[in-house]
């Protein structure tokens, strides 16, 4: 964006939710609504969906009952490409990959920034549960359990600091409160569960559907003893650490300590054989230098855990990492990503290997 072109507000994302209903409510009387189409699809649910083509007309008649211009952006070959072809890859490798952390640092966020400097808007503000410094990296939102910065851990810096997250200093009751006094419909609207492409389409249908990965009936192996205890239905569909839906009886808990797609084996076990206190990255990037690294997340439902890096590539490089944590805990599943803290602070981020 040209430094000295003028600017009009901000661009705000608005799925046509709660959250960045508030957040446009927040962005002031400049503002310009942006609805993505990210995926059609007729097996999916329209209604449930946040980036059909239903979505974009619920979020384009919000916008107007707001007072607000609303445009929207056709993301659907970038998506597509970037987003759910390589989730379906890594599904067929034995990963258990994060396509929103994919989506937010490679596909719409960046296309909508590049969609602000078309229009002249200076910033870009969306709904998520995320802060940011005043050199451009992002901070942990002030309600942990709905925090977002995991979401958006792989933004550089230079995204990061035209982004405006209004609802970073909020509890979600604090955001529904405000709706309810704006008379927004969508005050009480339920949070979306679901990946936002799958929308009511099971994984396993799904994966069979758009990747031919079709159920495929295995042996799901005991660790200890190597005894078959039950069958699972395809090893692509099972993750490490995972203990619902295995179906091997009651007895000591145990977890999916492995699989293998090739053989499509799944392994099971004790917890403790998933205990570390290591673990491994790929495709580690830091916007500072390593020693400041004091905390770490594996799981978007998880806390930050005190960690420091061994090794890594140097700020702003890109490569192979190791973290070793202060207190062993559950291995999280390759694939995953590795959000890298400095206190509240998002300093990096990489994949599990």
């Amino acid at each position: 964006m040209d430094p000295d072109a003028p600017t009009r507000g901000t661009l705000v994302a608005m799925s046509g939710g709660v959250d960045s209903a508030v957040a446009a409510l927040k962005a002031g009387p400049d503002a310009v609504a942006v609805t993505l189409e990210l995926w059609r699809d007729p097996a999916n649910d329209a209604e449930s969906s946040c980036c059909s083509h239903s979505a974009v007309r619920r979020a384009r008649d919000l916008a107007h009952r707001m007072g607000m211009p609303h445009l929207t952006l056709d993301l659907r070959d970038a998506f597509r490409d970037g987003v759910v072809t390589p989730w379906i890859e890594d599904h067929r490798a034995g990963l258990t990959p994060n396509p929103c952390v994919r989506c937010n640092g490679n596909v719409r966020l960046d296309a909508m920034l590049d969609l602000a400097d078309r229009i002249g808007c200076g910033t870009l503000t969306t709904g998520h549960y995320a802060r940011t410094t005043e050199d451009g990296l992002l901070r942990l939102a002030v309600d942990p359990g709905k925090d977002q910065a995991y979401m958006l851990s792989g933004l550089r810096p230079s995204s990061v600091a035209r982004m405006r997250f209004p609802l970073g200093a909020l509890l979600k009751s604090q955001v529904r409160a405000l709706a309810e006094e704006a008379d927004l419909p969508v005050a009480r609207t339920p949070d979306s569960q679901d990946l936002c492409f799958l929308a009511g389409t099971g994984r396993s249908a799904f994966l069979a559907r758009h990747g031919g990965l079709v159920d495929r009936p295995g042996a799901i192996l005991d660790a200890e003893t190597g005894e078959t205890l039950g069958e699972h239905q395809g090893a692509h569909l099972y993750t490490l650490g995972q203990r619902r839906g295995l179906g091997v009886g009651g007895g000591t808990p145990r977890y999916v300590v492995s699989t293998d797609v090739g053989t499509n084996v799944v392994t099971v076990g004790p917890k403790e054989l998933l205990m570390t206190d290591q673990v491994r990255l790929t495709d580690v990037v830091l916007h500072v230098d390593p020693w400041r690294v004091d905390g770490v997340k594996l799981r978007y439902r998880q806390q930050p855990r005190r960690a420091r890096v061994v090794a890594s590539p140097g700020a702003g490089e890109r490569g192979e990492g190791a973290v070793v944590l202060e207190e062993p805990l559950l291995q999280a599943a390759p694939g995953q990503t590795a959000m890298l803290l400095d206190g509240d602070v998002v300093v990096g981020s990489g994949t599990l290997a």
